[in-house]
């Protein structure tokens, strides 16, 4: 395993490569943008993934799965959706590939094997799953219907990076549907505070929750609520997003229901998702030069041993004592590995470890059992301590919180001090070109200014923050009258 990472100050992005790669979280396939998430990447999803099932049922929510294909003619019904989408999509035309007669060994597509109807690569599931509900849904009894899907989707995306923008992802969507817009307008907000309190709570990233500019919405949505967060180098990053539809969905597929007074109405939506995206906000919120730093609660690994011997003799004696203490943490629910490979040596371990940002490693040598002590390494400060074995694993268990804690507040500072409020259009280019990170600004609320700014600029309202109070002021840019501050800021 080579570690050479290519420094942030030097190259961000680079940076970035090398560390997923490395770090051996993916690696590129031979789709191009696509991903092959490989084992130790696919065991931080798995973490992630289950602790959100958790969330998600606890709130009311249950899992299901819909078709990967659909139909072309369900996918156009709810118009402002197929148009968001339509430049990403891969469609199936065909069923059947054939020998080519031209060329000995090779496959053609059948030409008479072509679909009766074209069939949409899930982008997004609204239309599949909208077009079942329309036979779910007879009377009000029949809601809310609260349903989420762990899926991949397709978005035939040009430029690609690994986790951040791919071709294919993994995600979840929630699509719930509701008798009242109140409803579902609580489902909506209801569910952007579950994923903030999942970024904040494990990833250990702070975000801020907000909603969405008319532009920046969801192709089909009355409202988007989000929730952004700062990466290292001054890039906002949207973590997750949760939608109120409206009648919207339930119109184009006729999804209606009977009330109470033996009425006819359409039923109110919601829809929500976050993705493996979620993986590229964590390693830009924390890692460092020397590789991945993953908070304690979604780590695949929390503890790692490694044994310092010579000679079979001593080895024996530090394997008795290891094992007791990797029983000792898995019986507090830490997930532990003793590293007793002898196919590389304690420095090139305690590299490779720091590399794949296993929050505590401990070293543990025959001279520390007579002593009875461990060298214990923290990734989060790099700092080393000699501690007793006795009460180890409680000691670890302790420490374990203080490094989810730490990273949470070491990003909280990080992203506090880079929210800068700016007045004039020349404060605003000083900070976006000098500083970067999060602007607080006032905007006239049009779309014409809102286009103007990102064209000149490549930053975009990242969201208008839900906790932001009124304030009279003037859109830096045109200088019209202003009601209250957005959140400006250039993004992945």
């Amino acid at each position: 395993m080579s570690k050479e990472i290519t420094s942030r100050a030097l190259d961000y992005s680079q940076w970035y490569n090398d560390l997923v790669i490395k770090s051996e979280l993916a690696d590129y396939s031979a789709v191009r943008g696509c991903m092959v998430i490989k084992p130790y990447g696919y065991a931080l999803w798995e973490n992630m993934r289950d602790q959100l099932d958790k969330m998600f049922k606890e709130t009311g929510h249950v899992n299901a799965y819909f078709p990967l294909l659909v139909p072309k003619s369900l996918f156009e019904a709810e118009e402002k959706n197929a148009e968001g989408f339509a430049k990403e999509c891969a469609v199936v035309t065909h069923y059947r590939l054939k020998a080519d007669p031209n060329r000995k060994g090779k496959l053609m597509v059948d030409p008479e094997a072509k679909l009766e109807e074209e069939l949409v690569i899930r982008p997004t599931s609204e239309a599949i799953i909208w077009n079942t509900y329309k036979t779910w849904v007879q009377s009000y009894r029949d809601l809310p219907i609260l349903i989420n899907q762990w899926a991949n989707v397709v978005r035939w995306e040009m430029r690609t990076r690994l986790f951040l923008r791919t071709a294919e992802f993994l995600w979840q969507e929630g699509h719930t549907a509701h008798a009242t817009k109140d409803e579902a307008v609580e489902e909506t907000i209801r569910m952007v505070n579950v994923y903030a309190t999942f970024v904040e709570n494990y990833m250990a990233v702070p975000v801020i929750i907000g909603v969405k500019s008319e532009s920046e919405r969801f192709a089909g949505a009355e409202d988007t609520y989000c929730i952004e967060a700062l990466m290292q180098d001054g890039k906002a990053l949207q973590a997750g997003t949760s939608h109120f539809l409206g009648q919207n969905f339930a119109k184009a597929f006729e999804v209606q229901y009977l009330n109470k007074e033996n009425k006819q109405e359409y039923v109110w939506a919601t829809s929500w998702g976050v993705s493996t995206r979620l993986i590229g906000a964590l390693i830009m919120a924390h890692s460092d030069d020397e590789g991945l730093i993953l908070p304690p609660r979604i780590a695949p690994l929390q503890v790692v041993i490694v044994p310092i011997y010579k000679g079979e003799e001593s080895k024996e004696a530090i394997d008795k004592k290891a094992n007791e203490l990797v029983k000792a943490l898995k019986a507090k629910g830490i997930r532990v590995k003793y590293d007793d490979s002898d196919h590389s040596r304690p420095g090139y371990k305690f590299a490779a470890y720091e590399l794949k940002g296993v929050p505590v490693r401990l070293a543990l040598g025959l001279r520390d059992l007579d002593q009875n002590v461990v060298e214990m390494a923290r990734r989060d400060t790099k700092e080393k301590t000699t501690v007793s074995l006795d009460g180890l694993d409680t000691r670890i268990e302790i420490l374990l919180e203080e490094i989810q804690q730490n990273l949470y507040q070491r990003a909280l500072q990080f992203r506090n001090e880079n929210i800068r409020k700016a007045d004039t259009w020349d404060e605003f280019l000083d900070i976006l070109d000098n500083k970067a990170g999060f602007i607080s600004a006032h905007w006239d609320g049009t779309a014409d200014t809102e286009e103007k700014i990102k064209d000149e600029t490549k930053a975009t309202i990242r969201c208008i923050p839900l906790d932001s109070a009124e304030e009279a002021g003037i859109c830096i840019l045109t200088g019209k009258p202003s009601s209250r501050r957005v959140l400006f800021a250039r993004a992945y």
